[in-house]
């Protein structure tokens, strides 16, 4: 059987609330995670599958989105402020135009495919008939309650153009649109996912995912100058650490002074510190 023809989408609009102060700076998906760009990991993580068609949409700060992703991938601004899961998608269906849509969100952060084999999201389009809604999935966590027959979405999903084609522009999101719906007429297939997932929305979960991302040790770019300590922490291009870094994230251009001792933080540029715990 001939897999259908399929466009991605990675959803990067959102404001990113919970992450404020850090995206009063720069949108969610522009926030690094092992010193690469959320926005950055979705894409390659589309590209790895041979997918050479990917759109991209933007709305909060949509300027930074835009000039990030030059001519990688075909653009959507939305310029009246997010329109949902749903209405992103639904702006992007003329050019999606009759074809399947892998649709990840790009606050998701999943296992380096590199690292861990066989723990990815092409699953999803394996045997696909192009009917089916699919959506990547992990077991919910001890005492959550909803989700899907007691899975939870790990920011991916496959949508067959029948329900793309009657998406509308105005803000509303896929669990509505489609997600219910292709369960209420059995046409949902949760696809099992066996490596990492971390939903970055809240900094406890943003600084757990680079911390993922460093392996148990630190990570600091080569144009980051470090005269003090640096333990299990990332620490992006420009940095300086003069102070001691614990379990921490330093942005691109951030320092921590000599008499500074961070631990369990985020530390942006201008001194912008987001204590953890």
């Amino acid at each position: 059987m001939t897999t259908p023809e399929v466009a991605g989408i990675i959803l990067a609009a959102g404001e990113g609330q919970r992450l404020r102060p850090l995206t009063s700076l720069v949108p969610k998906a522009l926030c690094p995670v092992g010193n690469v760009a959320l926005l950055d990991h979705a894409l390659a993580r589309l590209t790895g599958l041979g997918l050479t068609d990917v759109a991209v949409n933007a709305a909060y700060l949509s300027n930074q989105v835009v000039r990030h992703v030059g001519d990688r991938a075909h653009l959507s601004v939305e310029p009246d402020g997010p329109v949902g899961t749903s209405g992103g998608v639904g702006r992007l269906k003329h050019w999606i135009d009759g074809r399947g849509a892998l649709v990840g969100n790009a606050d998701a952060y999943l296992s380096d495919p590199a690292r861990d084999p066989g723990k990815d999201v092409a699953a999803l389009l394996d045997g696909w008939s192009g009917d089916t809604v699919r959506m990547l999935t992990k077991p919910n966590l001890p005492g959550a309650t909803g989700g899907f027959s007691g899975r939870r979405f790990t920011g991916f999903s496959l949508l067959p153009w029948r329900y793309v084609r009657d998406l509308a522009e105005t803000p509303s999101d896929l669990v509505r649109t489609v997600w219910r719906p292709a369960e209420a007429e059995h046409a949902l297939e949760l696809i099992n996912y066996d490596g990492i997932y971390i939903d970055t929305g809240t900094p406890t979960d943003y600084l757990r995912a680079n911390l993922h991302a460093a392996h148990g040790g630190s990570l600091v770019d080569p144009s980051a100058v470090v005269t003090g300590s640096v333990t299990s922490s990332v620490v992006g291009p420009a940095a300086a650490v003069h102070g001691s870094v614990l379990r921490s994230v330093v942005w691109p251009s951030a320092t921590v002074s000599t008499s500074e001792s961070l631990s369990d933080a985020i530390r942006g540029p201008h001194g912008l510190t987001v204590q953890v715990r």
